[in-house]
């Protein structure tokens, strides 16, 4: 008898190779012929589920941004739900730690998803979902801000995007200089200027 699979769960196994290739290698060697040895099929098996290279690359970075946005959507019910003010600056905090390296998964994570905006400066295919991904994180900090009673929002927002950005940054880049502990404190330091003021 046949095994059967479930077409969306390879789907996401490939993303998953495809993922580990970007990691080591860079995303120009995320090959269709690349990731389907990674991943131990073969091209054809591959190319059973992706009409071509740019699907799956666009599969990919649609299946890393849900992932996180999923992990995300967790926080953002805890900060809807946060009492004391207390209460609510850790649940703002743990959110926005979502979106740096401090953690091995989250480091793996925020290294593929720089190789892919980057790639989307000149991949037409991937720039919707790196948009969505962009503009996602723009939103949730707006709101966040705006929770906070922070006045100026559209300023603070892209003041502490480029703060979040900047961090995710050196911390892929310089994680022996940027390490977690680093990381969380300038976030902590930039939090309370906005409650202070």
């Amino acid at each position: 008898m046949p095994k059967v699979v479930d077409p969306e769960a390879r789907r996401r196994e490939v993303a998953e190779a495809v993922f580990r290739v970007v990691r080591r290698h860079g995303l120009e060697q995320a090959s269709l012929r690349n990731v389907a040895d990674e991943a131990g099929l073969a091209v054809g098996s591959v190319r059973h589920y992706f009409v071509d290279h740019d699907d799956l690359l666009r599969f990919a970075l649609k299946e890393l941004t849900d992932r996180l946005e999923r992990r995300i959507m967790v926080h953002v019910e805890a900060v809807r739900s946060a009492g004391a003010r207390e209460g609510r600056r850790q649940a703002v905090e743990d959110l926005l730690a979502e979106l740096l390296p401090l953690d091995p998964d989250r480091r793996d994570e925020a290294e593929i998803w720089l190789a892919f905006a980057t790639a989307a400066r000149t991949r037409p295919t991937l720039r919707r979902e790196a948009r969505r991904m962009h503009e996602g994180m723009r939103m949730i900090v707006g709101k966040v801000l705006v929770g906070g009673g922070v006045p100026d929002v559209e300023v603070e927002t892209e003041r502490l995007a480029a703060l979040l950005d900047g961090l995710a940054l050196d911390g892929v880049l310089h994680p022996d200089l940027t390490t977690p502990e680093v990381m969380l404190a300038v976030l902590r330091k930039h939090l309370a200027s906005l409650t202070a003021g």
